[in-house]
């Protein structure tokens, strides 16, 4: 399944956009031979389990310009890259503490010719600087993840929903997120028809302020 499923979903993309989703699959094959970023699998169904998957948190949540948005673990740039094309004038800062992968990261924006990302090698920890949002896939359990941005998160909010986490993620969830009364999970099968999205899930968590 190729660039088609994007276009599927995301009808109005402009002419550049198109061309740079395009390129996705040819610079992901070409880095992949020399840092394996994607399984071997998942490099032929790019643009179904990673470029769309990424492009569900668009269906939820549109970035207004200037906002900034944190990837956290981003891995090859998912989903922090396909949001940065559809989002030209959202700032994203895309972080991983594997140095190899945020290489791929910065190869591939490069080619692309986004001006939008910058790339940190480093543990979420480190960075100093607060976001509208921070997004991710499944990296950590919610607990874990809530912890690691902590005090990350901007408290004005610019959008109508609140600041917080656009967390991807799959499986049961009660366990995890029974802690957190104000969270929302929205299931992907209904906004994407593929069975690859039965199962697939995106947690919105607005951060509570202390005011």
């Amino acid at each position: 399944m190729g660039i088609d499923i994007i276009y599927k979903y995301f009808p109005d993309l402009t002419e550049l956009q198109k061309e740079q989703f395009e390129k996705l699959q040819f610079l992901y094959q070409d880095w992949n031979t020399k840092i394996n970023v994607v399984s071997r699998k998942d490099i032929d169904e790019l643009y179904l389990r990673h470029v769309l998957h990424a492009l569900a948190i668009a269906k939820f949540q549109q970035f207004r310009p200037g906002s900034t948005v944190m990837d956290v673990g981003t891995g090859g740039g998912f989903p922090g890259i396909p949001l940065a094309i559809l989002f030209p004038e959202t700032h994203f800062t895309l972080v991983d503490a594997i140095g190899k992968k945020i290489k791929v990261v910065q190869e591939v924006v490069d080619g692309l010719g986004i001006t939008n990302v910058t790339a940190k090698n480093c543990r979420v920890e480190e960075i100093k600087e607060q976001f509208d949002f921070i997004v991710s896939r499944a990296v950590a359990a919610m607990p874990t993840f809530v912890h690691w941005v902590k005090g990350r998160i901007k408290k004005n909010s610019e959008h109508d929903r609140k600041n917080g986490i656009l967390y991807l993620k799959g499986g049961d969830l009660e366990e995890e997120l029974k802690e957190y009364r104000t969270v929302q999970i929205y299931k992907l099968s209904d906004i994407y028809e593929e069975e690859f999205y039965e199962t697939k899930k995106l947690v919105y968590l607005p951060m509570k302020f202390k005011g």
